[in-house]
């Protein structure tokens, strides 16, 4: 009897020990990857990066755990971007302009008016076809990183001390604008003049006068207090403002066929989900700076700029190169 009950202590201390050790042997697997983005968590960046932890997290059974550094902790996005190359930073957030200066190409996501509304907007981000094809040209003309996916902070509207209500009140205005061809065609063609800096300096920029207005979403106008020295925001919405998901080919050639099938199904989630909740959040943003007195704009004629901007679409697409033409004609064609 007792070495029967001895027997069964034993049992049990050894089942013990292998539940012990199974436990620390998949806690070991667990690895950390950091994202970087440089607006803070409230903005749609934080929504795509949550959502992309949240969903990488469940399909990977916690073997694969994201940690953000957002408000550019780990740097503005062009050097952010580098970082990914090099495989020192495994994911961040970009937009699509500051992509631009590692393939000229994806300048093609910053055409003006190229979405014709939220709606599209919302639809041709989570198209396969264009999410694909856009993969497909970074892929092509980068080395050291890859696209998994693509998202929004919503449309784009100039903010200035005095309104912009149609072209003309553009004109002469020194607008602080993303560095791409795009912008710098775009912008002196409705007849301002275009002034390039990093993001971190158009507060002060607007507050002294280098500027006279600058251009982005409201929730990142907001977030950023902007309207304490551009007190008003005109909704011109002539941009999307689109963003891509990136991970380093240094973590993406160590990855299991199994692993990067889980990374890039939470890329896909992100596409699907962050639009319509970065759009909801747009909308939020406007009410709360109404509320705080800030003047929002929303009857601008935006006719005027639709315009000047038609002709520049294909062409501008064609002039950047193919895989561009493409992925305007894809989402072009999206209903």
């Amino acid at each position: 009897m007792a070495k029967a009950f001895l027997r069964g202590v034993a049992s049990a201390l050894f089942i013990a020990a292998g539940l012990s050790l199974a436990a620390t042997g998949a806690h070991a697997q667990a690895k950390h990857y950091k994202i970087a983005y440089d607006q803070p968590v409230g903005t749609g960046y934080g929504i795509a990066a949550t959502i992309f932890a949240d969903k990488l997290k469940e399909l990977s059974k916690g073997t694969m755990l994201i940690d953000q550094y957002p408000g550019a902790q780990l740097g503005q996005e062009p050097q952010v971007l580098q970082l990914v190359k090099a495989g020192d930073i495994e994911f961040c957030l970009s937009a699509s302009a500051n992509a631009a200066t590692l393939t000229p190409q994806a300048g093609v996501m910053s055409l003006h008016f190229l979405m014709r509304d939220e709606n599209h907007l919302k639809k041709a981000l989570a198209s396969p076809e264009v999410s694909q094809a856009f993969r497909t040209m970074v892929d092509e003309t980068v080395q050291g990183a890859h696209v998994l996916g693509l998202l929004t902070l919503g449309f784009r509207n100039i903010y200035a001390k005095k309104e912009v209500r149609n072209l003309a009140d553009i004109k002469g205005m020194k607008v602080r604008v993303q560095a791409t061809p795009t912008e710098d065609t775009m912008f002196p063609a409705y007849g301002a003049q275009i002034v390039h800096m990093p993001f971190g300096s158009v507060y002060t920029s607007l507050q002294t006068g280098v500027v006279d207005a600058a251009e982005n979403g409201v929730n990142v106008y907001l977030v950023n207090k902007h309207y304490e020295v551009a007190p008003i925001m005109s909704m011109t919405q002539h941009e999307a403002n689109n963003n891509l998901l990136w991970i380093s080919d240094k973590l993406w050639s160590s990855l299991t066929a199994e692993q990067k099938g889980w990374v890039q199904a939470a890329a896909d989630e992100v596409s699907k989900v962050e639009p319509g909740k970065a759009l909801d959040l747009e909308t939020q943003s406007a009410a709360k700076l109404k509320g705080m007195g800030v003047k929002i704009v929303t009857d601008v004629d935006k006719s005027g700029f639709q315009k000047v901007a038609q002709p520049y679409l294909e062409k501008m697409a064609n002039d950047l190169g193919p895989h561009a033409a493409k992925i305007q004609q894809l989402i072009s064609a999206t209903q």
